[in-house]
């Protein structure tokens, strides 16, 4: 006869190290993706990160402020790194004033 509580037995088998070791590793799909838009999607992000943290600056909250500035800074670098990738645009007017001399 059992008088105490009653203990229930771990059956439970011991969890992987690696828990998704077994998963597939396959993330495909057959919808098209759109082409990301670099700048133009840095851009707007950059705006609206602007937008948000000067609004948490006349809220008063400059903590918040700046995380929102950080982030905005963020997308203000992006932007600048895909002017730099961008081939150079020429400024080809005066170009033969200039082998004149």
């Amino acid at each position: 006869m059992h008088n105490g509580p009653r203990t229930i037995m771990n059956t439970h088998r011991p969890k992987s190290a690696r828990p998704f070791a077994n998963h597939s590793k396959q993330w495909t799909s057959n919808v098209a993706r759109p082409e990301p838009r670099g700048s133009q999607n840095a851009q707007r992000s950059y705006e609206r990160y602007l937008a948000l943290a000067q609004a948490q600056a006349q809220a008063g909250d400059i903590v918040g402020a700046e995380n929102y500035y950080q982030h905005a800074e963020h997308y203000f670098r992006s932007m600048s790194s895909d002017r730099k990738a961008a081939p150079p645009v020429f400024d080809t007017r005066g170009v033969d004033e200039k082998h004149d001399r």
